[in-house]
């Protein structure tokens, strides 16, 4: 009969490092608050030993499980792995694991995450825009679990969050576009249902319009998904249009360069015939060709500083402060003057 193996423990690892098992604790928790030749240390040790915390006992004794949730609508481009990446470098820093999941940019599937990542234990939300039912939010106060919007921020809004403010940054731009002659305006967006970062661009357009003397409801309008082959569609329907515009605005930089390639195969010279600007400034925005024209958002800053603020509340009760980040304007080569020419 073979006797079961023995389990290293956290005292076996404290023993073998010859430090406390507070610090062995410290090191897998909060790496930062040990010194980097200790925490070396223990982590051969743990490797050596294979030790394994036990995740369940943990989260009992401290009535937290140490892990984030980041519900974001879409893991098909990269509009948001910068500021995920920066969020979860910085979560790991204060001992945090981020668990990360996808909606497809649909309402009910975001609620079944919601609801999935509090089931399993999760500290703390970090969800993508306002806009959705109140009865989350209603769900998120009773489990006692804090949420913070990014990628949005509105004024005066009673739920905190650190974000941009995408109708001041598109609405920026297309001051911009306006002064150089262009007057036929159109915007490739998402679909503004439930999406209140995609309506916040759309108004900023119209809004840059009414103040520049323009109708607003001359902006042509599509909605579409956010895919570079939906993007090349959409453009190639603007330019076939009886109105075809001289400028032509996209959701992201991912519909922007799907626009650029849609140009390039209907012979359409960018920016001589039309400007094309996007918005993101993901990397795909300097290798397009030509190089686009977009709004910068602080992915990295707003990962950060989301980190801290949700880090700190779980650990410190320290109350969350919205933050309003400033999105900035990217001139490249995609944006000119308006032809005069043009019917």
């Amino acid at each position: 009969m073979s006797l079961k193996p023995h389990t290293p423990t956290l005292h076996d690892v404290a023993a073998a490092a010859g430090v406390s098992t507070a610090t062995v604790s410290r090191c897998l928790n909060f790496p930062d608050q040990v010194s980097e030749s200790t925490r070396i240390n223990v982590i051969c040790i743990i490797n050596d030993l294979g030790y394994s915390p036990n995740f369940g006992a943990k989260a009992m004794a401290a009535r937290r499980t140490n892990t984030i949730g980041a519900i974001i609508p879409t893991m098909e481009n990269a509009i948001f792995a910068r500021g995920l990446q920066a969020f979860q470098e910085e979560l790991r820093l204060h001992g945090f694991t981020m668990l990360v999941a996808s909606t497809s940019y649909c309402p009910n599937i975001e609620e079944e995450q919601i609801r999935s990542l509090v089931a399993r234990g999760a500290d703390a939300l970090l969800l993508i825009g306002h806009e959705r039912d109140p009865e989350i939010y209603r769900f998120l106060q009773t489990q006692g679990v804090p949420a913070l919007v990014t990628w949005a921020f509105t004024p005066g809004s009673v739920r905190p969050s650190i974000g941009f403010n995408n109708r001041a940054a598109i609405y920026e731009m297309a001051t911009e576009v306006i002064k150089l002659g262009h007057t036929k305006l159109a915007l490739i967006s998402a679909e503004t249902a439930m999406n209140d970062r995609a309506k916040a661009r759309h108004v900023g357009i119209q809004n840059a319009m009414t103040d520049a003397g323009l109708k607003p409801s001359s902006l042509q309008f599509i909605e579409t998904t956010y895919n570079i082959e939906d993007g090349a569609n959409a453009f190639e329907k603007l330019m076939k249009s009886d109105t075809r515009p001289t400028a032509v605005f996209c959701g992201n930089d991912v519909l922007a360069v799907g626009a650029l390639r849609c140009a390039r195969e209907m012979k359409i010279s960018v920016p001589d015939d039309v400007s094309i600007i996007g918005f993101d400034d993901i990397e795909l925005a300097q290798v397009a060709y030509p190089a686009l024209t977009t709004v910068h958002v602080p992915h990295r800053e707003m990962g950060r500083r989301a980190a801290i603020a949700l880090a700190n509340y779980v650990k410190e009760g320290t109350p969350i402060k919205a933050v309003e980040l400033k999105a900035r304007l990217v001139f490249r080569e995609t944006l000119g003057p308006a032809r005069k020419d043009l019917p």
